[in-house]
């Protein structure tokens, strides 16, 4: 009769329901990854240029006054993440004691990695300030924050973990001995602008520094 559903049609029918609910399902779970993968790189997106401006190597000023003690921030420079750090006075404490030196590859930073504005044992311009390439110098992956003391290994004082392949890095970025990794993180060029903007990718007017002249990146 006209009004009995044929068993093919209705195995069509609910073919075409499961189909959309496993589709649904899928898209929120991917909405959900994609959010969770947003989490770990905070404040990126807002405080970034155009796409334009960055491939074009144009340098990045970056607003740092709510970035808060031991925190650190991502921004994008030439599409490379820069890492910004607020060192807290305990960990400039940490990097002016260098109790690690003996245990970095490069502990006086002789490899050229960093502006000569930057060679000292904090790396910086200001010890309060630390800025990063945060790319690893073996193969390019990103480096973990890990501020926290004994977070690493029982005599962690702090600073970057590779996870892929297990380089460390200490609180200015100085790599240790015994790992992949070859060389320190780069440092950028950067100057301040004020007490609460750093415009990353430019040297100060007394440097001429060339970021391409560094080892690795």
């Amino acid at each position: 009769m006209a009004d009995t559903a044929q068993p093919g049609s209705m195995a069509a029918h609910d073919h075409g329901g499961g189909t959309r609910r496993d589709f649904l399902s899928i898209a929120a779970s991917a909405v959900a990854g994609v959010g969770a993968a947003c989490a770990v790189w905070p404040l990126i997106s807002s405080m970034n240029p155009a796409r334009d401006t960055l491939s074009a190597g144009a340098p990045v000023d970056i607003d740092i006054s709510k970035v808060q003690p031991g925190q650190q921030i991502i921004v994008l420079w030439r599409s490379r993440p820069i890492y910004v750090v607020n060192r807290t006075p305990a960990m400039q404490d940490i990097v002016k004691a260098d109790k690690d030196a003996g245990s970095l590859r490069d502990p006086q930073s002789d490899i050229n990695q960093q502006p000569p504005y930057a060679k000292n044992v904090y790396r910086s311009v200001k010890p309060q300030y630390l800025i990063l390439v945060g790319i690893c110098t073996h193969l390019g992956c990103l480096p973990e924050f890990q501020p926290q003391p004994g977070s690493v290994s029982p005599d962690w004082q702090g600073g970057y973990f590779c996870p892929c392949h297990g380089s460390r890095y200490d609180l200015s970025g100085r790599v240790f001995q015994g790992v992949p990794a070859p060389y320190n993180l780069p440092v950028p060029p950067y100057h301040f602008l004020s007490d609460t903007t750093v415009r990353i990718g430019e040297n100060p007017s007394d440097s001429t520094w060339d970021f391409n002249s560094i080892e690795q990146i």
